[in-house]
C-alpha cells in the first residue's frame, strides 16, 4: 500500500509540472506594443482624468478652419471643416527619453488613454474624416504633454435675422464644450487667445463675403449638472448684393417701367393696354414666388419683400389707372349720346366752322377752341359737335328744351389728363420710393 501511494504522488507531481496541464494564456487580450509598454498603459487607469481629485486639468484648444462650405437660409445652419487640436499634460504618459523626442500615434492608441470629451453645441451633424484612414493624430512628449488633433466636418445651427435680406450681415458661432467634465474637473481655454484661430486665405463663399473671425470664452450653466467652460468661434458674413440685383431687383424695376408704357398708348386700344397690364402683374407674381421659394417661412417682413410688393402695387395701380380711364370714357360717351338726342338738328346753321371760331356766337376765343379740342371725342368731328352743342345751349330757345339740371361743363371729362398726370406721378413716386429704400437698407 505504501508503495502504491508513492507511485500516485509521483504521478501527480509529474502531471502538475507537465506542459500539457499548464494554464493557457488569455487569447482575447491583444499583446502590448513596445510603445504601449514604454508608456506603461496597463499600469494606470485611464478612465479617470489626469490628477483626479486635484485641481481642474487645463486643456488648451486651437482651431484651423479649412473651409466654410455652405450657408443655408432655409435650414438656418452652416457647414464647416476644421482641424481641432487639444493640448494637455498627463504625467501618466511620461516616458524616459535621451533626445527629448516625441512619439506620434494614430487613432488606435486614442481608444486606450484619456482624451477630452469635446462636442459641438447646437450641432446637427458632425463626423471625423476617415479617408484614407481616420484623420486623428496623437503626439506624446517625454514630460507627459499631449497633442490630440482631428479633422472634423460639422453642421451647426446659426440663428439668422433676415429682416434686411438680401442687404444683411449675419454672425454665426461654432461652440465647443466638454460633455461630462464641469469647470471643477476641466478648464477649457483658447491656447493663444485670438491667435488660436487660424483660417485659410482661400476660403470664399459664392453669396457671402467673410469679414472676420474671432474667439470668445464663456461659462454655460445647466441646472442638473453645473457650470461648463464653452469656447466660441464667431464669424461675420456680409451678403453679396450683385446676384440679387440681377435676379430680383432689376427685373422688378423693369416690370414697373414696362407698366408705364400703357400711359402712352391710346385709351381706345384695349387689346394693347389690357394684355400689357396683365403680363406685368403676372411677371411680378412669378418673381415674388421665386424669391420666397428659396427662403424660410419667417413671420416678419424682409427687405426684399418690401421692394417687390411695392413694385407689385405700382404695376397693379397702372392696371387700375386704365380701368378708371376706360370707365370715365364710357361715361363721357353716354352723356354725349344723351346730349345729341336732346339737341335739335344743327343742319340749319349756315357755316358751323365760322361759328366755332366766332367768339360773339360761341363765347370761346381761338385759344378756348384749342383747349376744348383737348377734350376731343373718340369719333371724327367730335370737336365740331362739342362746339355745336355749346352753341345750342347758349340759344335761349334751345336751352329751354334741355333740362337745366347740369351745365355743359359737367358733361365733358378730360380722360386724356389722367394718362398725362400718370406719366409724371407714377415715375416720380417710384423714384422717391427707391431713394428712401436704398438710403435705409444700403
Amino acid at each position: 500500500c505504501i508503495h502504491m501511494l508513492n507511485v500516485f504522488l509521483q504521478l501527480k507531481v509529474f502531471c502538475f509540472h507537465s506542459p500539457i496541464y499548464k494554464r493557457s494564456p488569455d487569447l482575447t487580450k491583444s499583446p502590448m506594443t513596445k510603445s504601449e509598454q514604454l508608456l506603461r498603459i496597463d499600469d494606470h487607469d485611464f478612465t479617470m482624468r489626469p490628477a483626479f481629485g486635484g485641481p481642474p486639468i487645463p486643456v488648451g484648444v486651437d482651431v484651423q478652419v479649412e473651409s466654410l462650405d455652405t450657408i443655408s437660409e432655409v435650414d438656418m445652419d452652416f457647414t464647416m471643416t476644421l482641424y481641432l487640436r487639444h493640448y494637455w499634460k498627463d504625467e501618466r504618459l511620461s516616458f524616459p527619453s535621451t533626445n527629448n523626442q516625441s512619439m506620434t500615434f494614430d487613432s488606435r492608441l486614442v481608444k486606450k488613454i484619456w482624451v477630452p470629451d469635446m462636442f459641438f453645441v447646437h450641432s446637427k451633424r458632425s463626423f471625423i474624416h476617415d479617408t484614407t484612414t481616420d484623420n486623428v493624430m496623437l503626439r506624446v512628449y517625454p514630460d507627459g504633454n499631449v497633442l490630440y488633433s482631428l479633422r472634423v466636418t460639422v453642421t451647426a445651427m446659426c440663428n439668422m435675422d433676415l429682416s434686411r435680406f438680401p442687404l444683411d450681415t449675419q454672425t454665426c458661432s461654432l461652440e465647443i464644450e466638454s460633455y461630462a467634465y464641469t469647470d471643477d474637473d476641466l478648464m477649457l481655454y483658447w491656447k493663444k487667445g485670438n491667435e488660436s484661430l487660424n483660417t485659410d486665405d482661400r476660403i470664399s463663399l459664392s453669396q457671402f463675403l467673410i469679414q472676420k473671425f474671432h474667439t470668445t470664452t464663456k461659462l454655460a450653466f445647466y441646472s442638473s449638472t453645473g457650470w461648463y467652460n464653452r469656447l466660441y468661434i464667431h464669424f461675420t458674413l456680409r451678403r453679396h448684393i450683385f446676384f440679387f440685383l440681377l435676379q430680383t431687383y432689376f427685373p422688378a424695376t423693369l416690370m414697373v417701367m414696362l407698366s408705364w408704357v400703357s400711359f402712352w398708348i391710346d385709351r381706345r386700344a384695349v387689346p394693347a393696354r389690357v394684355p400689357l397690364g396683365i403680363t406685368t402683374v403676372l411677371t411680378m407674381s412669378t418673381i415674388i414666388t421665386g424669391v420666397n421659394a428659396s427662403m424660410p417661412r419667417v413671420s416678419y417682413i424682409k427687405a426684399v419683400d418690401i421692394y417687390l410688393w411695392v413694385s407689385f402695387v405700382f404695376v397693379f395701380l397702372s392696371v387700375i389707372e386704365y380701368a378708371a380711364v376706360n370707365y370715365l370714357s364710357t361715361v363721357q360717351e353716354r352723356k354725349e349720346r344723351k346730349l345729341r338726342e336732346r339737341l335739335p338738328c344743327t343742319c340749319g346753321i349756315g357755316n358751323p366752322d365760322e361759328m366755332m371760331i366766332d367768339p360773339q356766337i360761341t363765347g370761346y376765343g381761338s385759344m378756348d377752341v384749342n383747349t376744348t379740342g383737348n377734350y376731343g371725342m373718340p369719333e371724327n368731328g367730335g370737336r365740331q359737335e362739342q362746339i355745336l352743342a355749346q352753341v345750342a345751349l347758349n340759344d335761349p330757345q334751345i336751352a329751354n328744351r334741355v333740362k337745366p339740371s347740369r351745365g355743359y361743363v359737367n358733361i365733358w371729362i378730360d380722360t386724356h389728363a389722367i394718362d398725362k398726370y400718370s406719366r409724371v406721378v407714377f415715375p416720380g413716386a417710384y423714384i422717391l420710393f427707391n431713394i428712401i429704400y436704398w438710403s435705409i437698407y444700403s
